[in-house]
């Protein structure tokens, strides 16, 4: 056996894709290894959401050409993921000890690659694709991590072009995967022993309006997946507001093993910000999606995304970001300072780019605005009992601790000495913390 290392950046979508790609290189004879040392191959499934991303992939990349330069001349170097789909074969230039570049569209060309690299050509396979690889997708099991969650994609791309997005140019426009093959991914995964199916996509809610040849979406899907026998979950991420419709809504709710779970980027509170990132809603309009969804569905958690210092914008305007946070009771979010990226049309507005250190400030500002949020959300659940999927155990201080999720995403600490990773057990919610809430068997 030969074994292969793959530093895995970015979304849980780059995650899903490192394990198709694993159980790829299973078929020729290729096994992880955690050591890059060790490595007859090594891969990197890169991030270009911003740029700082981008940059720990190029260091990254550079210490194994160093291992190749000074006597590991065998080793074979890929660089994979939304970095390579977006610069190509300019990845060659900057960094010439590299072997193959493979974009996010043609995956399932990697078994091809590396006979090519090991005939001694360097290959750039990022042609861009408007179809799922399905087809390509039923010859080749995948390699999970080992734990009780299993992410399946239902959608690749997106078709919104926020302003300051770099995904459609990365992961092209948005396909969706056939029913038939992700209830079969979810049923390998059920049957391997995992205990949670969570579907992934850029705008999840987007599901199956591209299929020309049946009227399927989302809640559809999320009947089948309910229908398979044994006890598990569901969550879907992530939603696009406008696109979560009340049939959706009404489908968690009526659903028994869909949890009490949405993530709904908002990005900012101010309306004019969203006009400009051109996200398709007004704050108004997120407001009542969210209210719709509190008023349905009980215990409901709700978590978002929010961009500090996008271009242009005012303190004024920032603030409303903050009092959205309040309004809408976000359990938890997501922050990131606005980082420009090729392409995209707000990094042509050089004139309107905030300064760094003022984006610094928002940022720590809309951090602490967002811890306040999460623990004050976690203290509404001490005293009550909850089920949990627990899915680690460990030492800490000297205690042994389960640690898992409610339905409702919270994370759950239990001091108990013994292992139940992949069980579902009643707790009593004791304490809560801002991150998670301690409890009792």
């Amino acid at each position: 056996m030969k074994r292969v290392y793959i530093d895995t950046m970015g979304c849980q979508m780059n995650k899903s894709d490192t394990e198709r790609m694993l159980g790829m290189l299973s078929h020729l004879d290729y096994e992880e290894t955690k050591d890059p040392e060790k490595a007859d191959l090594l891969m990197i499934n890169t991030c270009s959401i911003r740029q700082l991303s981008e940059d720990k992939a190029f260091s990254a990349v550079g210490t194994w050409g160093k291992m190749k330069k000074e006597g590991k001349k065998n080793i074979k170097i890929g660089f994979c993921g939304c970095v390579a789909q977006q610069k190509a074969e300019e990845i060659f230039k900057r960094a010439p000890y590299v072997d193959f570049v493979l974009g996010t569209h043609k995956i399932y060309s990697l078994p091809e690659i590396i006979k090519r690299i090991n005939n001694g050509e360097k290959v750039c396979e990022c042609t861009e694709t408007h179809s799922t690889e399905d087809d390509k997708a039923k010859d080749f099991k995948i390699n999970r991590v080992k734990g009780v969650n299993a992410w399946i994609s239902i959608t690749e791309g997106c078709n919104n072009f926020c302003t300051y997005c770099i995904v459609p140019y990365t992961r092209g426009r948005e396909r969706s995967r056939l029913p038939e093959i992700i209830m079969k991914e979810a049923q390998d995964a059920l049957n391997s022993g995992y205990k949670e199916i969570t579907l992934l996509g850029q705008n999840v809610d987007s599901y199956g309006k591209d299929f020309k040849d049946r009227n399927y979406r989302l809640a559809d899907l999320l009947r089948e997946l309910n229908g398979l026998e044994g006890k598990f979950r569901i969550r879907f991420v992530t939603s696009y507001p406008t696109d979560i419709t009340d049939e959706l809504i009404d489908t968690a709710v009526e659903l028994d093993k869909v949890c009490e779970y949405f993530h709904i980027p908002m990005q900012s509170g101010s309306t004019p910000v969203l006009k400009a990132m051109n996200r398709r809603y007004t704050r108004d309009e997120y407001a009542k999606i969210v209210a719709k969804i509190r008023d349905k569905v009980p215990d409901v958690t709700i978590t978002s995304d929010f961009i500090a210092g996008f271009p242009g914008e005012t303190e004024e305007q920032f603030e409303e970001t903050l009092t959205a946070v309040d309004e809408f009771e976000l359990d938890y979010c997501n922050v990131a300072a606005y980082s420009p990226r090729e392409k995209t049309v707000a990094a042509k507005w050089t004139d309107k780019f905030i300064p760094e250190d003022v984006k610094d400030e928002r940022f720590q500002r809309l951090n602490k605005k967002i811890q306040e949020n999460c623990l004050k959300s976690n203290k509404k659940y001490v005293g009550r009992e909850m089920e949990v999927l627990v899915e680690s155990f460990y030492e800490h201080k000297g205690k042994m601790i389960n640690s898992g999720k409610t339905r409702n995403f919270k994370t759950v600490h239990i001091p108990c000495d013994k292992d139940l990773t992949g069980q579902f057990v009643n707790v009593k919610i004791t304490e809560a913390k801002t991150w998670y809430v301690k409890g009792t068997i």
